[in-house]
Parts: C-alpha cells; structure tokens; sequence
C-alpha cells in the first residue's frame, strides 16, 4: 500500500474568521454537523488505524499533522496527552514526524514547552506586516489577530522552538515587504501559498488584479531571495520550481501533478481527501468513512476519484498537454483546476503565474524544457537502476 500522511483536524472551529479562509468562507458549511473538539474517542480510533495502515504499508516513518479549525483550541494539556500517546505508539523523531498548523494566537509558554518536550514541527499563519495581516485575518469581532500572533511567536523565541511560517500570498501588495518584515520574524522557513479559487470564483481576481497578481507579488522576493545565494530562510515553493526546472520531483503537493497522499480525520472520526478540495465542493473531499468504522485502506475503494488522486495521481488536464511546462508545473494545484463545468480537467486558475515563474527561473538556472525532460529521464532511469541492482 502506498504511504499516507495522516492529518487530525482535532477541532472543528476557530478563534478567527479569515476572509478567505477554505474552511468557512468558502461555501462548505460541513464543519457545522461536528462537534467543536474531536473527542478522546475519535483520537484514539485514528491512532489504532494510522498504526494498522502504516504496518500493512511498511512504511517507515509516520507523519501526523494536527490541523483545523485552529488545533490549539483543545488546549495546551490535552494536546500533551495527545502527543505522548503517538509517541508512545510509533517512537521518537526518527520514526514518528509530529507538526502542529496553527494560526499563532493562542501560543503561550505552556504550549511552547509542550511543543519542545515532544519535538512538533510548527507551522505559524502569518501574512506580513501588521497591516497587510489584519486586512484579513481577523476574529469573530472584526479585530486583527497580528499583535496576539507576534506574542505566541516570542513565547516559542523564548523557548527555543523552531517555527515555519505559511504566508497566504496577498495579492496587491508590496511582496518584497511582506518577505523582509517576515524574515525579521526569524523564522526557520517561508512557504508561500497560492489562495485557494477554482474556475467558478476566479473572475472578480482577473478582473480587478490583473493577468498574474501572484507572480507580481512573488518575482522581487525571489530576486531577494536568489540575490543572497545560498539563502539564509528556506523557501519551499521556490525551491521546488528550481527542483522540477532541474529535473527532479516536486516535495509540494501544489506542483508536479503527483499523487496527494493525505488522510485527513475531522472531529466527529470523518475520513477525508486533501481538505482544500471542500472549496470545489462540500463532498468532493468526502469519503463516508470513519474511523470509527473504517480503515483508511478502504479510502482506494470509495470511488476512481479518490484512489487515483491519493495513491495513484491524477491524468495532466487537456488543456496543459502542449504547454512547455507540462511534466514540472503538472497543471498546477488540484483544487485550483476546478470548475462546475470541465471538473479538474483545466489549468489552474493560476496557469499565467506558474508560467511566468517557470519562464522565469529557466531563464535564471538557463535551463530549456528540454534539457529538464532530458534530465527528468535519466533521474528516473538512475532510481530504476537502483532498484534493481
């Protein structure tokens, strides 16, 4: 069986209400049916399948994410509870990957020696300067959440535990401010996200931001990025345009067109594709399983859709198969394909980015789509030369 990276979305509600949040502004009102906190029962169950699934798929390392809804709203304490208990059922760092997604609010020294002790991975919402972060990521009340984020960030600096931001990429703005005010947060690394629209919900961003608002927003932090060679912050996205340019695989699912290996668990024991699916759809992701009930294994058997996107990968959409960049942007996010109309069978809503940022770091490494699909086959005929030696 294949590997699977299992996520726990151990609460079903936020402390913040961020405009273009896929959970709960983007049509799919299925959080409501949940209970607010998954119950101990539910956890438990997840852990016994997440160990009956990974000792059938042999695979040697396990990765569990806790997600939302803003995860730190089962409090610092059971969350202690929780992580002992993985640890105690698959090992230390080197067999059992923790990582806690969260947007930063509720982070206090508790939580920061809870997060050392038991070696979580954390990953901090954060959208750049103060200004730019509470036009959108605000509270119930309308508020801003910056300066409560900035004090979870200094309880974690204090504490000596390394954090990861993820920047939703805010189209408009200065990117180069946002990157250097972000920087200054110290951070171990920057991932920038696409925000989430398909097909159906695109027209208004074309309409009011141009023909590649990401890309404007992104190409003077790369060149900040790329001018300091080798970088000082990692910056996933960027990484990976340089890794499909040169020919290898991509390590994020909103690239390469690879399988989406991910098992997400919702509060009430659902079991779930990628989550960001809901936006294309309320029951796109949905499998009817539980794991009150189920193993994950029966996710391959739910319906063609579901197999091939998490084990198997999905088909290149019509539209991308002449495009130069085929095989490396893989048409793009899943999610991000979508319409009413075609289903996933179209470039992403972000095509003129993407082309644009290939376009551009080719030109940067000079590297031709040629040379990439030539290097593509022989990394390829060198892993399966090694597996058969």
């Amino acid at each position: 069986m294949t590997p699977l990276h299992f996520v726990l979305k151990t609460a079903s509600r936020c402390n913040l209400n961020c405009s273009y949040c896929y959970v709960y502004n983007k049509g799919n009102d299925s959080w409501r049916g949940r209970p607010a906190l998954m119950p101990d029962r539910v956890f438990d169950a997840s852990v016994e399948r997440i160990r009956r699934y990974c000792e059938h798929s042999s695979q040697p390392t396990v990765s569990v994410s806790f997600h939302g809804g803003e995860p730190c709203m089962i409090g610092s304490e059971r969350f202690a509870q929780r992580c002992a208990r993985l640890r105690r059922e698959f090992g230390d760092s080197d067999t059992l990957r923790l990582v806690l997604q969260t947007n930063g609010t509720l982070l206090d020294s508790e939580w920061a020696e809870v997060l050392r002790t038991y070696k979580v991975e954390v990953g901090v919402s954060v959208d750049g300067t103060q200004e730019v972060h509470d036009a959108h990521r605000v509270d119930h009340g309308g508020r801003g959440s910056y300066l409560r984020v900035r004090q979870g960030l200094a309880a974690l600096a204090e504490a000596k535990v390394p954090f990861s931001i993820l920047s939703v990429i805010q189209l408009g703005t200065d990117g180069l401010a946002v990157h250097r005010h972000l920087l200054g947060l110290e951070p171990a690394g920057i991932n920038y996200l696409f925000p989430d629209y398909t097909h159906d919900t695109f027209a208004a961003v074309r309409r009011g931001y141009g023909a590649t608002p990401c890309w404007d927003v992104l190409r003077p932090i790369f060149d900040d990025w790329a001018a300091s060679w080798p970088p000082a912050v990692e910056v996933p996205l960027f990484w990976n345009v340089i890794r499909l340019v040169m020919g290898a695989d991509s390590t994020l699912d909103v690239l390469g067109n690879d399988r989406l290996p991910f098992a997400f668990v919702h509060a009430d024991g659902a079991i779930e594709a990628l989550d960001v699916l809901g936006v294309c759809g309320a029951d796109v992701a949905a499998t009817g399983l539980n794991v009150l009930t189920d193993d994950f294994a029966a996710i391959a058997r739910v319906s063609n859709f579901h197999r091939t996107t998490i084990f198997e990968g999905t088909a290149l959409p019509e539209g991308c198969r002449s495009c130069p960049e085929r095989d490396s942007c893989g048409g793009g996010y899943l999610p991000h394909r979508h319409s009413r109309e075609r289903g996933f069978d179209n470039p992403s809503v972000w095509c003129a980015d993407l082309l644009a940022f290939f376009s551009y770091v080719r030109r940067w490494l000079d590297v031709s789509p040629d040379e990439t699909a030539a290097r593509r086959r022989a990394l390829r005929w060198l892993a399966e030369e090694a597996v058969t030696a």
